[in-house]
């Protein structure tokens, strides 16, 4: 039985492929072992959503070459996608598979194979001192309109799953790659996704996380004429599942409509990461963003009329290029005037083949660093307050794991608004308890990012979030 490792980089559409490509492994006989040991064939799922991305791309290819040097190696995702030439020359590489093709990896590594075992010995030491790669799977992914089936039964996580369900962006920000690494927008089938959900939910998983590379466009490219509403509802019913939580949404998704209809459904959490990317007009015009600061402040208007204290999220970049000081502190007000619950926060990194790479006004490091800590500094107590709402209050938690704070045992887990909290162990505490949502009282906070309940018998809550008033 051969053995492979696989490691994942980027974000959770890549987590999400390569627990697939585990699975896929797994089923054609494979034993899987963890990524620093030993292994047959290493399959590193790579990030290029920027410059250093590509890099740690690299350098994870190279670790795994040096671990076995007689293992096959290989390259899969969008660092192999948007530099083929490059992954090509790398005498670490095996194999490389471009988005879309994934899929096909049993089959790729079992061509491989039977290649080299055709080959007399004299041309595999030859091939072995070249170390150009066998095979390449690499498709033109701008011309590519299918949606890639992949499928998972398990996760690593215990009572969630994230779902793909979306794939490629027709947006093209100047400072994004990503178009050109997964290609235009493509939709899973609806019966697809509910079929999985089902799995999924007779497994056990109480919670799915919808994602995507743009995940408000779902339905584009399907003969239904669907949204991302409609897939929603579609898993509400499905029996066993608790809560549907979104993955990132751009703001323009966010209308009346879109948020009173969602409201009308208590599976779906109140947890919106609404990606901003600038809090100046400016700045957005020169990314490419598509909306405007007053536009942006009227969609988070909307979701918290119609959902009872929703976490809010979202990303920034700082230092984009022209970004001046005066653009700086416009941003930096607008934030302070949402309130965000967290803010993901990134300091501009340059990445070859995008417009932004190419404009005047490249903001020195040391000014990036500068702005980034300010951010930061800001956020914590607009987070502390966020968290401090909860005291008193009751809260529905999702027991995820069990631990050990300050020497004594605890239950860890999220309420709906992806809150941390935790939840001390007695002994009435029933064993069943990491696979039941649980009501508890909101205590006192653990740090900035956790809730203390104190389990009781507090009465069920069927309704965290209200309906807002006429």
């Amino acid at each position: 039985m051969k053995k492979a490792a696989l490691h994942n980089l980027g974000c959770k559409v890549n987590a999400y492929e390569t627990e697939a490509m585990q699975q896929m492994l797994e089923q054609a006989g494979y034993e899987i072992v963890p990524f620093e040991e030993k292994a047959d064939v290493y399959i590193i799922n790579t990030c290029s959503v920027t410059n250093m991305a590509d890099r740690k791309s690299r350098q994870m290819l190279h670790r795994a070459k040096k671990k076995n040097p007689d293992s096959v190696v290989v390259a899969a995702g969008c660092y192999v996608q948007t530099s083929p030439s490059q992954a090509q020359a790398d005498p670490a590489v095996d194999i490389l598979i471009g988005n879309n093709k994934k899929h096909e990896l049993p089959e790729i590594l079992e061509r491989f194979w039977a290649g080299q075992r055709e080959s007399v010995p004299s041309q595999r030491q030859a091939a072995a001192e070249e170390r150009t790669p066998k095979y390449q799977a690499i498709g033109d992914i701008a011309a590519d309109k299918g949606y890639e089936r992949l499928q998972i039964s398990h996760t690593a996580e215990h009572t969630r799953a994230f779902l793909k369900v979306q794939d490629g962006c027709n947006q093209f920000c100047s400072y994004c790659i990503i178009p050109y690494a997964r290609g235009r927008v493509r939709s899973r089938e609806l019966s697809d996704v509910v079929q999985e959900v089902q799995f999924l939910a007779a497994s056990g998983y109480q919670e799915v996380v919808l994602t995507g590379i743009h995940l408000s466009s779902y339905g584009v490219g399907l003969q239904e004429k669907i949204g991302l509403l409609d897939l929603i509802r579609s898993i509400h019913a499905i029996q066993g599942i608790a809560r549907i939580r979104l993955g990132s949404l751009e703001p323009q998704i966010i209308t009346e409509d879109f948020v009173r209809e969602l409201s009308l459904l208590p599976k779906v959490c109140p947890h919106f990461h609404l990606s901003l990317q600038s809090g100046c007009d400016a700045t957005l015009k020169r990314m490419n963003r598509r909306y405007s600061c007053q536009e942006y402040e009227e969609r988070c208007r909307l979701l918290r009329k119609y959902f009872l204290h929703p976490a809010i999220t979202t990303d920034v970049i700082v230092g984009f290029p022209g970004e001046t000081e005066e653009e700086f502190a416009v941003t930096r007000e607008f934030l302070t005037k949402i309130g965000f619950f967290e803010m993901h926060i990134f300091k501009y990194s340059l990445r070859e083949g995008t417009r932004a790479a190419q404009m005047p006004g490249q903001v020195a490091e040391e000014i990036k660093a500068r702005r980034s800590e300010t951010l930061f500094a800001d956020a914590a107590p607009r987070n502390r307050q966020f968290l401090e709402w909860y005291l008193g209050k009751e809260v529905e938690v999702l027991i995820e794991e069990k631990t050990l704070i300050g020497g004594c045992p605890y239950y860890i887990g999220h309420t709906k608004e992806y809150v941390k909290a935790a939840l001390p162990i007695e002994k009435d505490t029933a064993p069943d308890l990491t696979n039941h949502l649980v009501k508890g009282l909101g205590a006192s906070l653990l740090g900035q990012d956790m809730l203390v309940i104190f389990h009781g018998n507090v009465p069920a809550v069927n309704r965290y979030y209200e309906r807002p008033k006429n």
